[in-house]
């Protein structure tokens, strides 16, 4: 019958309109079509070498091939919802040029393989995107940190003051979070890069086909090892997908940073105007809608990765059609985390800070009482004591409403006859933060340290 799908030999009836309407996947696997061309002609290519089709029946199905990308790219690609995918929907198309040397594309694979095999190319490229979009945050974050190692301001634990800490530090931070995101990408990209092509239904194929030359052209450095394996294996995805994640999670909390220190209250940061909006009713608001987003854009990013989850945990040997549902989850979270990401670099590059708001914050919260605590053990009062001496003078200080440093000399010497007059240099938010130098510490030399590792790592894996 002529309507009747590719593999419609053992049926007497065409498909019901309802069941294809409701298994079709071409209305978003289409998105695969560049990969799915370059695949088959990297198989049309073995074919020929192998002797398994004629070199002028290659010749033949590579222009046809190039022919079919042409109307793709002009828009005048006919995509059709009965021919259930992009793989068949290119075939049919390709047949329809070339005639039946179309038909001896598909020799020795099955579309088990080849979906597989379009998908782990699609994921490579986008995961290199995540990468490129992740080291450019890096760039953006890592200036803005140079910027500002003599800006300070408090360092929290629990959302409350702990410590005096440099704006450059705490930026830094993110840095190393997102240098450890493009690790997590890169890591991940060494198990999509391997080829399924050969693989054919489950069981390889009776044809001399040579998956690792198909391999090598495509750019992958493996090939697969068990065909059942190679044609139902989605663990690729779900990496991408758990990296995905904590590239979103990443970004969600810096979000809730900015989205705090934007807040009036604070006032650490003024938002840019072409990162912010108003308000309906209430005109003199700039409110952090990107940010909010953003934040919120996580959860279906989360989703994503729990909805493959779900679908993989449950399947038997091998390929099943469930797995017609791996690629949405996909391109959402591609979507997303390509979008979050640029435009958080976007924004961070015009973000405006405000040091002397943070400065001003250190006066509140007895950011020094650790210093006071160090102080004291570093002239042989055990540090268990010297946090009770300072948790007494943060209570005098805070009857009196001023800070640890506002403190007569007199009435701390009561409190510990270890004290002296340089107790106030100790008490100086500045110097908390130069004495700590230790590896990773907030101190300028610490925050340097940190930010030639950075440069290093953006020169060496770009």
């Amino acid at each position: 019958m002529a309507d009747q799908k590719t593999w419609g030999g053992r049926f007497s009836k065409p498909a019901a309109d309802s069941l294809t309407a409701y298994t079709e996947s071409v209305s978003f696997d289409r998105r695969l079509w560049a990969e799915d061309i370059r695949g088959s002609a990297a198989h049309a290519r073995m074919l020929a070498r192998q002797g398994v089709i004629s070199e002028d029946d290659c010749a033949a199905l590579l222009q046809g091939l190039e022919q079919v990308r042409g109307e793709i790219e002009s828009g005048a690609f006919e995509w059709k919802v009965e021919l259930e995918d992009v793989h068949m929907n290119i075939e049919a198309r390709l047949t329809e040029i070339v005639g039946p040397v179309g038909g001896k594309l598909h020799t020795g694979r099955s579309r088990n393989d080849q979906v597989a095999l379009d998908l782990r190319l699609y994921v490579d490229a986008r995961l290199a995107e995540w990468r490129r979009l992740a080291m450019a945050l890096v760039r953006v974050l890592a200036d803005k940190a140079r910027d500002h190692t003599d800006t300070l301001l408090p360092g929290c634990t629990h959302l409350q003051p702990a410590q005096p800490v440099s704006l450059a530090h705490h930026l830094l931070a993110y840095c190393f979070m997102l240098q450890r995101d493009v690790e997590r990408v890169d890591d991940a990209r060494k198990r999509v890069r391997t080829s399924p092509l050969g693989a054919a239904a489950l069981a390889g194929t009776t044809y001399p086909l040579d998956p690792a030359a198909v391999a090598a052209e495509l750019g992958f450095e493996r090939v697969f090892e068990n065909s059942m394996d190679a044609v139902s294996d989605r663990d690729f995805v779900l990496e991408a997908l758990f990296a995905a994640s904590i590239i979103m999670t990443h970004l969600s909390r810096l979000c809730e940073e900015l989205i705090i220190w934007a807040n009036p209250a604070f006032g650490f940061v003024k938002l840019p105007d072409d990162f912010s909006t108003g308000s309906s009713i209430m005109p003199q608001k700039r409110n952090p809608d990107v940010c909010e987003i953003m934040r919120g854009k996580v959860g279906r990013v989360h989703g994503d990765l729990m909805r493959l989850l779900v679908i993989m945990k449950g399947l038997p040997l091998t390929y099943n059609r469930d797995l017609q549902e791996d690629k949405e989850p996909f391109f959402d979270a591609d979507d997303t985390v390509s979008a979050s990401l640029q435009i958080m670099a976007e924004m961070m590059h015009a973000m405006e800070f405000v040091p002397e708001r943070m400065r001003a914050a250190l006066s509140k919260g007895f950011l020094n009482a650790t210093e006071l605590a160090d102080y004291l053990a570093a002239k042989g009062l055990p540090f268990r004591e010297a946090h009770h001496v300072s948790g007494r003078a943060v209570a005098l200080a805070e009857s009196r409403g001023v800070g640890l440093e506002d403190l007569p000399l007199d009435e701390l010497k009561q409190l510990s006859d270890l004290v002296d007059e340089g107790v106030f240099e100790a008490l100086r938010f500045d110097t908390a933060v130069v004495r700590r130098e230790t590896r990773g510490g907030a101190g300028p030399g610490s925050v340097q340290a940190q930010l030639r590792a950075l440069e290093a790592f953006l020169r060496d894996c770009s």
